[in-house]
C-alpha cells in the first residue's frame, strides 16, 4: 500500500465519522424538539422523589 492510499483511507474514515456525528446531532435536536415541555412550577420528574438532607441507610 502506498502512503497516498493510506491517507485517502484515513480521510474517508474521518469524513464518515463526521457524517455519523452530524446525524446523531440532528436526531438529538429533533428528539429534544418533540419532548413535551413542563408547565411553570411543575417539578422536574428526574429529581421529584429526592429528599434533601441525610438519607436513611440502605438495608443489605
Amino acid at each position: 500500500m502506498t502512503v497516498t492510499f493510506i491517507k485517502r483511507q484515513k480521510e474517508r474514515a474521518r469524513q464518515q465519522r463526521n457524517q455519523d456525528k452530524q446525524v446523531k446531532r440532528e436526531e438529538r435536536k429533533r428528539e429534544k424538539a418533540e419532548r413535551p415541555t413542563r408547565a411553570v412550577g411543575e417539578a422536574d420528574p428526574d429529581i421529584a422523589h429526592i429528599v434533601p438532607g441525610p438519607q436513611p441507610p440502605l438495608d443489605m
